[in-house]
């Protein structure tokens, strides 16, 4: 496994220095969350996208595309709009947005795309089938530019826990989206422990998310403020012979990225470099 870090975490750095931060603590990943900070989808040239590719490899870090900007498509209204958007040319632009992240993570050697439903603000009878069409709309976008979609069940969104992940993965068959599984979101929404949804999600487990939350509650926390058990989880994530990027999310804590950065290095050490440290 890699040890990442997301970029939404990062947002008071440049690019360039959030690299180096990375870099200097042990990290293997970087979650880049394109943004109107990093990497801006809809204004960053070619040639910028090439720069970043070239710190990437200088400070060999593997890249996850993450697209989870809060602003970026309407700078009014949060994460609007979304793949459950029901105005066809606000929906086509989250596509777009995808279609561009994607071939931006093409150019930078990434693999993955990242990404979500949206909340459903006109629930009704064409919400399954508005869903199903979106999210194959999207994976399609993602997939022309030779990237795996990958979608992350989102607290109070269309796709909000596991079950309905999984439902949408029966519906999708061979076009579904791979899983992005963030672990603190099991403690806010899954009443099974977290190592028994790894096993059960193991052969659709694309891209991991970590941070500590506390339960019930959806707030992204740094490693020792929530309840999640960072050993156990991650010795469970290791045992399942996941491979790819486990990505730190702390997305409300760029004012302090430097000792966070540091914190969940302590934490991914202890649980993974050298389990005799554990508490």
């Amino acid at each position: 496994m890699l040890l990442g870090y997301n970029t939404n975490g990062l947002q008071n750095h440049r690019l360039d220095e959030a690299f180096a931060l990375l870099a200097d603590h042990g990290y293997q990943a970087v979650a880049l969350t394109l943004d109107v900070m990093h990497l801006d989808p809809f204004r960053s040239s070619a040639a910028d996208v090439e720069v970043a590719a070239r710190m990437l490899r200088d400070f060999e870090l593997f890249p996850v595309i993450e697209t989870g900007a809060r602003f970026l498509l309407d700078p009014s209204a949060k994460h609007e709009p979304t793949l459950m958007t029901r105005d066809p040319e606000g929906r086509e632009l989250r596509v777009e947005f995808y279609r561009r992240a994607a071939a931006i993570g093409r150019d930078l050697g990434a693999e993955t795309v990242s990404f979500w439903a949206g909340i459903d603000r006109s629930t009704g009878e064409d919400s399954q089938a508005w869903l199903e069409d979106g999210v194959a709309e999207a994976c399609t976008a993602i997939r022309a530019s030779g990237l795996v979609p990958s979608l992350e069940p989102e607290p109070g969104m269309a796709i909000e826990d596991l079950a309905s992940f999984q439902r949408l993965r029966d519906a999708l068959g061979a076009d579904a989206p791979e899983l992005t599984f963030d672990i603190g979101h099991a403690y806010v929404n899954e009443s099974e422990p977290v190592p028994a949804l790894i096993d059960r999600f193991a052969n659709c487990l694309r891209q991991v998310h970590l941070e500590d939350m506390k339960r019930g509650v959806h707030d992204h926390l740094v490693p020792g403020e929530g309840d999640v058990d960072f050993a156990a989880d991650l010795a469970a994530l290791a045992d399942s012979d996941f491979r790819g990027a486990v990505c730190f999310e702390l997305s409300r804590s760029s004012h302090m990225a430097p000792t966070a950065v540091v914190t969940c290095q302590r934490v991914w050490n202890e649980a993974i470099v050298d389990p005799s440290a554990r508490p």
